[in-house]
């Protein structure tokens, strides 16, 4: 006798996609989505029973949550995970973070550091290691072009003043604004997070072209150095 009934053989109010259809993807539980995406399970396991072990697999941060912190080689390690199903959950990963972030874009006005850190932070507070970000800004204070202009380790990745000045005068930025994440969670400035900054205000007037903010983001925290009158 099998140890457990495949999805099939379930009763139909208890099979994810079935249930998907008759009652609306809301009715799912996080498992049960997992389940729908993933399709198939393992050897000796169903899809749900994968489901499961995916969502359970990061002690420090169990759930879906655990999906923005994992990596495809550590979902690799759970058994029924392949390559395949690596990507397709990082890639409902990815896709929860732009979504978040086109939700976010009608209401962002880059002369508010609140605005701007709420339409980064779910890009940037998952991240394991500081990214600097780059925002270039035409005279009305519209997006030139936004980059990851570095990628650091745990807690240094700031660009140098020459290559953020480089960017600048390349696409003929008015204006400039820059952020970095502190992986810890806590967004509160370094010394040298503070001293960076005063180097790059200072080089962009004596281009002409503005720092108006360095913004930090944590977890669900920021810290903008203008605000705080540290710019």
């Amino acid at each position: 006798m099998k140890p457990y009934l495949t999805v099939k053989e379930l009763p139909k109010s208890e099979r994810p996609y079935e249930k998907a259809l008759e009652k609306g993807a809301e009715y799912l539980s996080d498992a049960e989505l997992l389940a729908v995406i993933i399709r198939t399970g393992g050897r000796n396991m169903r899809s749900i029973d994968l489901a499961h072990q995916i969502l359970n697999h990061q002690s420090e941060y169990p759930g879906l949550l655990g999906l923005f912190y994992t990596t495809k080689e550590d979902l690799m390690k759970i058994k029924g995970v392949g390559s395949v199903k690596a990507v397709q959950l990082l890639a409902i990963a990815e896709l929860a973070k732009r979504l978040t972030k086109s939700q976010r874009r009608e209401r962002l006005s880059f002369h508010s550091p609140s605005s701007i850190a709420e339409y980064y932070m779910e890009s940037l507070r998952h991240e394991k290691r500081e990214k600097t970000v780059l925002i270039l800004l035409d005279g009305k204070c519209h997006v030139i072009r936004e980059m990851i202009l570095s990628e650091g380790t745990v807690n240094t990745s700031m660009a140098s003043p020459r290559e953020i000045f480089q960017e600048a005068l390349k696409y003929e930025a008015v204006y400039v604004i820059l952020l970095h994440n502190h992986p810890s969670g806590d967004p509160t400035p370094s010394n040298k997070d503070l001293d960076i900054t005063k180097v790059i205000r200072d080089a962009g007037e004596l281009i002409g072209i503005p720092l108006i903010d360095h913004i930090i983001i944590g977890d669900c925290k920021y810290v903008s150095l203008r605000e705080q009158k540290l710019l």
